[in-house]
């Protein structure tokens, strides 16, 4: 029997445990979701729409059940009140978009002939979630597809375990059939198993890019569609223009926010050198100011890293930058919670280039490196050295240039005056290692469905 642990960054007690399904009867509940989907799939649109907005205003409901249980499983601090404000406005934007999304196109409807392309669900969704934003990001896809009449099971990152457990509970409380949206617990071998199998007719991954490589290496022959969001390495660049205290205050905020475990938080900075000594010294001034700490307690800004092996890497990271001569910033002493494990402080590097890891391999803690350039060609030429490419924060007033920069850059989303967001009326996509598909706005809907035309002849005359 393997048992599934979630070990809490508090105190590194074990929060919660499950036991791993056995492949046979991990298979009963695919054979159970697939049964149920074309019954799901026959309710009106408008059916399935309300039931999935009821499982949201359910979840809702739990919110002084599910900040501190966030808490414990990944850390982060009760004070920012869990994740319901992402989760609500995507919920609520799919809802709205997903009649006009679904809509046959119609090409003809005469006399003589109806022309038209429809989309029919895919059948059975398999979402495996990440911890770092475990709600959002699950119900990224969870909404779209159930609204677009496929089934779906979830299974949750070890780290938050109870997080699709919980969401289950929630929609099947406030009226989805049972076998429509299921929870799973899995190991990593039954997980492959069952996608090479053909278990599913789409897959969603959102984790790290060895674990999007597994899931490919598994499905593939199957031709089962995959929708892969993994790993980043975000860069902001402050031009000579940008208003400096903005820039200071969205993109430190962005680097750190959620202990800098965010898919597209920013890891690295570039500042035209008109504004580097300011934009440093104003950034480590903002960083020196949390407080690091139990994420229980309401006092506390900034909480541990979700498990000590992530905080591992990140100090790893700092410290071979700081062997290649990068000067760290932060006065360690103001964070005395730091224990060298879970608890890390956060820090700002300067005298950092490309040739150290830290500036080219995602850190995904709170640690940023800043360099200084002279000019667009050469933050362009740094932005896009990187094999990842999810998001770009560009700081300017002048909207054109932005644009003209965003042509060129390898990215998925590009941000002006902003940074660390998710726009659900946006594709949320990424190139290169981070990943291929998309999720949400209109193509979200496309890419969980699949297209099916219809020709045809009323008359033969």
């Amino acid at each position: 029997m393997t048992m599934i642990k979630c070990i809490s960054p508090v105190d590194g007690s074990v929060y919660a445990e499950r036991e791993a399904m056995p492949l046979e009867a991990a298979k009963q509940v695919v054979a159970r979701a697939r049964k149920a989907q074309k019954t799901w799939a026959k309710r009106p649109l408008e059916h399935r729409i309300q039931l999935v907005l009821k499982g949201v205003a359910r979840l809702n409901e739990m919110k002084d059940e599910v900040v501190p249980e966030l808490a414990w499983q990944m850390g982060r601090p009760v004070r920012y009140g869990g994740e319901f404000k992402g989760f609500n406005e995507r919920s609520n934007y799919v809802a709205e978009i997903a009649g006009s999304s679904l809509a046959p196109i119609v090409i003809e409807n005469s006399s003589s002939f109806e022309r038209r392309i429809e989309r029919e669900p895919h059948g059975v969704v398999f979402v495996i979630a990440p911890w770092n934003y475990p709600y959002m990001t699950a119900i990224n896809t969870v909404a779209p597809a159930l609204m677009a009449g496929n089934t779906v099971i979830i299974k949750h990152a070890a780290q938050t375990l109870l997080v699709g457990e919980r969401l289950v509970r929630a929609f099947v409380e406030a009226g989805v059939p049972d076998d429509v949206f299921q929870n799973i617990f899995l190991d990593h071998d039954t997980t492959s198993a069952l996608i090479a199998a053909k278990s599913f007719d789409f897959v969603n991954f959102t984790g790290s890019v060895e674990g999007g490589r597994s899931i490919e290496r598994a499905a593939a022959g199957t031709f089962t569609p995959i929708g892969l969001e993994l790993g980043g390495k975000d860069p902001g660049y402050v031009m000579e223009d940008a208003d400096l205290d903005a820039a200071v205050d969205t993109l430190m905020d962005g680097a750190t926010y959620n202990s800098g475990q965010c898919c597209c938080g920013i890891e690295r900075i570039y500042v035209h050198e008109s504004l580097y000594d300011a934009f440093v010294e104003k950034s480590v001034a903002w960083v020196s100011n949390y407080k690091l700490g139990n994420p229980l307690d309401p006092e506390t800004t900034l909480g541990p890293m979700a498990n000590k092996r992530f905080a591992a890497v990140v100090r790893e990271q700092v410290a071979d930058a700081v062997s290649r001569g990068a000067k760290a910033l932060v006065d360690p002493k103001l964070f005395p919670q730091d224990d060298g494990g879970a608890y890390l402080a956060p820090q700002v590097l300067v005298n950092v280039d490309h040739s150290m890891p830290f500036m080219k391999e995602e850190t995904f803690g709170p640690a940023v490196g800043i360099m200084k350039v002279r000019n667009d060609a050469e933050a362009l030429e740094l932005m896009n050295d990187c094999q990842y490419g999810l998001t770009v924060s560009l700081w300017t007033k002048d909207a054109e240039r932005a644009a003209r920069l965003g042509r060129d850059l390898e990215t998925g989303t590009v941000f002006m005056n902003r940074a660390d967001y998710l726009d659900p009326a946006l594709c949320w996509t990424g190139v290169k290692e981070t990943g291929r598909g998309g999720s949400l706005s209109v193509i979200g809907f496309h890419n969980l469905t699949r297209p099916k035309s219809y020709h045809l002849r009323k008359a033969l005359a």
